[in-house]
């Protein structure tokens, strides 16, 4: 019983400590309600700095929560922007297969197939309108009977993952390992 609480009191204190840090992160100043991050002093990031990045998202989200993989892109922008780096600058594609092409899907597809509505599409559009590339595997859409009429409004389709990630690298796109 001893450990038990012990335990829990331990795991009590993580979870205050956890959210005290995360109390430091802040909404950008590019797609304001997502991306939130934290500043970084002494970095070796600047307004010549450019980027070329293309991100993978696999893992869908729980039913009706934003996918942490798309919200990353959102981060990737305020947080670069924020440290100097010119918006201009920034040139994102999210290549989307696997379950996450679910997390692509208009809210009448999306609440057909998971009965609840589609917390990414504000992230989705918001990406968008910031230029960002929105790329959906074929392949993966081909398995699970995913049409162009399912998505959001923007949403591209290339014959496969692997296909969009080798034009984006010939495009000089470094993929994002995280």
């Amino acid at each position: 019983m001893k450990h038990l609480l012990a335990s829990s009191v331990l795991l009590c204190c993580l979870s205050i400590t956890s959210f005290a840090q995360m109390s430091t992160f802040k909404a950008g100043t590019v797609i304001t309600e997502f991306g939130k991050y934290a500043e970084v002093a002494n970095n070796s990031v600047n307004a010549q700095s450019s980027f070329k990045v293309a991100f993978d998202a696999v893992s869908a989200a729980d039913d009706g929560k934003v996918n942490r993989k798309f919200d990353s892109l959102a981060r990737f922008m305020n947080m670069h922007v924020a440290a100097g780096v010119k918006k201009e600058n920034i040139s994102l594609a999210l290549v989307v297969h696997g379950k996450a092409i679910f997390d692509l899907m208009n809210n009448d597809a999306y609440k057909n197939k998971k009965g609840t509505e589609n917390a990414n599409i504000p992230l989705l559009e918001a990406l968008m309108e910031n230029n960002v590339r929105v790329i959906l595997c074929g392949q993966s859409a081909a398995a699970n009977a995913v049409e162009l009429k399912h998505l959001v409004e923007g949403v591209e389709i290339e014959l496969s993952a692997m296909t969009a990630h080798a034009l984006l690298q010939q495009q000089g796109y470094t993929t994002n390992p995280f």
